[in-house]
């Protein structure tokens, strides 16, 4: 097990706890392949939110794809699998930031491999998009969780009913906090300006 990746250690350390057979494991690891794919980009932009530097982004997608690992035999299927997976990689990422808690590294300071550079766009429009798209991940990483979380699930394109299961809170409350938080990005935006 010396050539293996931390994350397949976990997981297979996760199913010898849970008696999985070899068939049961097959069909797990192709459903857990399966997700991974299909939700993997919105789960990374997700990591992006919470974390700023890449050895923190990596660690918290490596804990989301444990946690979504051992909760697939509990999916019974009462909500969408998105909004399954969003509400484990939503609580992950909390657990994580709360666990963290000192504080995020400015934007500013992350070196350029860190962000690779779209080779289609000219070099003016890069410097623009880097620039705007570095002032908009400030400024979501400077509002309150609880904002960046309806803000993410939004352009994830998850309805308020969803949000909603995800979150653990009523349709009501996530368009009040979705307006505040509208709010508070404008507010942190136009000090970015």
């Amino acid at each position: 097990m010396s050539g293996e990746s931390p994350t397949t250690i976990l997981l297979a350390e996760a199913e010898r706890a849970a008696g999985v057979s070899k068939s049961g494991r097959r069909a797990a690891e192709e459903q857990f392949d399966r997700i991974m794919r299909e939700h993997g980009a919105a789960i990374g932009r997700l990591v992006a939110s919470y974390e700023a530097s890449a050895g923190s982004r990596e660690e918290l997608a490596q804990e989301i794809a444990l946690a979504i690992w051992q909760a697939l035999p509990n999916f019974r299927g009462e909500c969408s699998e998105r909004t399954f997976i969003y509400r484990i990689a939503h609580n992950r990422a909390l657990t994580h930031v709360w666990r963290r808690r000192p504080g995020h590294q400015a934007l500013e300071d992350l070196t350029e491999q860190q962000h690779p550079v779209d080779p289609q766009p000219r070099p003016d429009e890069q410097a623009a998009q880097k620039g705007r798209r570095a002032s908009l991940m400030s400024a979501i990483q400077s509002l309150p969780v609880a904002h960046r979380q309806v803000l993410l699930l939004t352009l994830e394109e998850l309805s308020q009913a969803e949000m909603a299961e995800v979150l653990g809170i009523t349709e009501t409350n996530v368009a009040v906090r979705l307006n505040r938080a509208r709010q508070a990005l404008k507010e942190a935006m136009e000090g970015r300006l």
